[in-house]
């Protein structure tokens, strides 16, 4: 939990940075669809480390997968507490009760 709290305040202080010595300040920089691309990228990545089965491999794509999320809820303004708070809310709940809790807020049906 330290670690994620930790990395969300960076995340918050790399978009006052210049993105031409910040990763993450070039992501801000180049805007919503480049995350997107991101993590696209990076969801890809850890499902051919999952079909490839190796252990070290799926942990290190998943911890991308991950960051780049991290960046995109920063972007937006949100924070990783309210993913935090939403898992919490979901816990002892089915995992059908939750979907049929969320009706078409989700534009899933």
């Amino acid at each position: 939990m330290d670690v994620l709290k930790e990395l969300s305040r960076v995340l918050e202080e790399r978009k006052s940075q210049d993105p031409q010595k910040s990763y993450v300040a070039s992501l801000y920089a180049k805007g919503l669809d480049a995350i997107l691309k991101k993590i696209g990228e990076e969801a890809t990545e850890t499902v051919m480390a999952a079909k490839d089965g190796n252990s070290d491999k799926i942990v290190y794509e998943v911890a991308d997968l991950w960051f780049h999320c991290l960046v995109l809820l920063a972007h937006q303004g949100l924070r990783a507490d309210q993913v935090l708070a939403e898992l919490q809310r979901r816990f002892g709940l089915s995992g059908l009760e939750e979907k049929a809790s969320r009706g078409d807020k989700t534009g899933q049906g």
